[in-house]
């Protein structure tokens, strides 16, 4: 008994202890971090409650009539345009990495910019294309002298679309772990009589594994979060059934019931890629890899090769263009007015706005950590940046919710204190968008300042502590301008993906409030598709310039 109750005092001196030392370190800048996380678990927090109450009638006849369509037809997608992103992406990875071929230096960077479109806009662009007068529909008469009927608008065109659009994923992530090998290696193979296909299959492509599988989750979250495309193409999803259960049914139970269960498809790829990464044992075997020796292709491999690349970049990028830029010209003189200004300050200030808001809020999160390297901290960290994995369709169900009720709370109790008649101060303005994207988008400023931050060190900090500096004075004087590329950068990102983000927008937009993004949907809608592309391709030329950007960084340290 008294070995167990000196157990027992041990136990609760050094709770004791650690409760005081979390107290002695609670600081201001806990607090911010603390606060900004919980602003993060919002969405999810409310979906959890909501459910709770009970799925209501709308819910039990959505689950009779129409569940099963979303299930179906959003594992169909997940799996067609995975398969199909993994054949494009993995295969010119490899050729890219271990081949010299024509146009190699150029194929390096531009098979990333299918990443510049929209899935919405080359949905409606590709729909313009296959139509009676469009290229396809031209072109085959001029081959073959009668029009062939080609209908891109149903499941296998999403599939086809998405594919070609999200496989530089897969592309950048096998192309880094390709050109990161050793080159010992896949040349031991060479040398044991393997040849380029084997030395792929047996040696390459296991230890490349568990970087595609990331590839490929990140694929399949975007397919699950998309909503334009299919949308447009008429395939009903779970984004399609959210936006369908709240905007046209009115009923915001079913709309949370159907965002839970498309979180737990979330919730399983993230599971399984954790699970697959730390379960590979994989290891080249060497500290410092030399550069991979590449294959001298000849003759007719030099043709095939450049064909394989060429494809993705044709129908993922080109062709779309071309098609945009064919449009632009036949309706720049009647879309270019003063309301189109207007949507440029619109979606150019929503899009600051959100980095701004991002960059502080990222900032303050990763400066906390490196104050205070608990493991709370660092758990709270990782769990801020979870939203990035969250379809914007369940984010704007999970924000809308609370963001009404607080409405709904205040602004009686204000016009009773002033007299004065208030609209919804929260979802009635920009306020509402402006935390959505802070909810979503936060990952994406989050890795890049993080990064930055890794570079500097703590020396600095120990420095600036000598010398009597405050935390928040270390942090303005010192850490700031040493990672201002990290700022720019993660600035950058947000600033695009705000700027063509589709569902959150169309949810959460104040009343008559336009972006490039919804107006450019709204138009094809509108079956205005040609006058969609300027809008369109105002978009993609700014998703354009941190795709060259990340090109670049590849490149640089692919060099070292």
């Amino acid at each position: 008994m008294k070995s167990g109750g000196n157990n027992i005092t041990g136990l609760l001196t050094i709770l004791s202890n650690n409760l005081y030392k979390l107290r002695r370190s609670f600081t201001i800048w806990m607090a911010f971090a603390l606060l900004i996380v919980l602003l993060i678990a919002t969405p999810i927090l409310t979906i959890a409650v909501s459910i709770l109450e009970g799925p209501g009638e709308t819910m039990q006849h959505l689950s009779t009539t129409v569940l099963k369509d979303y299930i179906v037809n959003s594992v169909a997608i997940m799996v067609g345009t995975g398969l199909l992103s993994l054949l494009l992406g993995i295969s010119t990875a490899w050729f890219v990495s271990t081949c010299q071929f024509p146009g190699k230096k150029i194929f390096e960077w531009a098979l990333i910019l299918p990443l510049a479109i929209p899935t919405y806009i080359i949905a409606i662009t590709y729909a313009g294309i296959a139509d009676f007068t469009g290229f396809f529909q031209t072109s085959l008469k001029a081959i073959t002298g009668s029009y062939v009927s080609i209908d891109v608008m149903n499941i296998y065109g999403v599939i086809w679309i998405m594919s070609f659009v999200l496989y530089p994923y897969i592309y950048l992530i096998a192309r880094a772990s390709f050109t990161s090998q050793s080159r010992t290696i896949l040349e031991s193979g060479r040398m044991l009589g393997a040849g380029s296909y084997a030395t792929f299959f047996k040696l390459a492509l296991p230890v490349t594994r568990p970087a595609i599988i990331g590839g490929l989750t990140l694929v399949l979250m975007e397919v699950l979060n998309d909503y334009g495309a299919v949308k447009y193409f008429g395939v009903s999803t779970f984004t399609t059934g959210i936006f369908r259960a709240w905007l046209s049914l009115g009923d915001f139970n079913a709309a949370v019931y159907l965002s839970a269960i498309l979180m737990l498809f979330i919730l399983t790829l993230i599971l399984l890629e954790r699970y697959q990464r730390g379960q590979a044992k994989y290891d080249d075997g060497n500290a410092t890899p030399k550069p991979l020796r590449p294959y001298q292709l000849k003759g007719w491999q030099k043709t095939v090769v450049f064909v394989i690349c060429f494809t993705p970049l044709f129908f993922g990028f080109l062709l779309p263009l071309i098609q945009l830029f064919v449009w632009a010209t036949s309706t720049f003189s009647s879309v270019i007015n003063w309301q189109f200004l207007q949507l440029i300050i619109n979606s150019f200030s929503l899009a600051v706005a959100a980095s701004v808001i991002c960059l502080l809020a990222a900032t303050v999160l990763i400066y906390s950590v490196k104050l205070n390297q608990s493991l709370a901290m660092k758990t709270l960290a990782r769990f801020s940046v979870l939203g990035y994995s969250i379809p914007g369709a369940v984010i704007a169900v999970g924000v809308m919710v609370p963001l009404l009720f607080l409405d709904k709370s205040l602004v009686p109790l204000l016009e009773d204190l002033t007299g004065s008649a208030y609209g919804l101060l929260l979802t009635g303005t920009s306020f509402a968008l402006l935390f959505a994207y802070l909810v979503r988008f936060l990952a994406v400023a989050y890795n890049p300042i993080d990064a930055g931050f890794k570079k500097v060190g703590n020396s600095v900090d120990e420095a600036s502590r000598s010398l009597g500096a405050g935390p928040f004075k270390t942090l303005t004087k010192i850490h700031l301008p040493l990672i201002k590329g990290a700022l720019l950068s993660g600035a950058l990102l947000v600033f695009v993906d705000v700027l063509k983000e589709l569902p959150l927008t169309l949810i959460l937009r104040p009343f008559n409030f336009n972006t490039l993004a919804t107006k450019t949907f709204e138009l094809a809608g509108d079956e205005m598709i040609a006058e969609s592309a300027i809008p369109a391709l105002i978009i993609i030329a700014t998703g354009v310039v941190p795709i060259i950007i990340l090109s670049n960084l590849i490149s640089g340290g692919t060099k070292k």
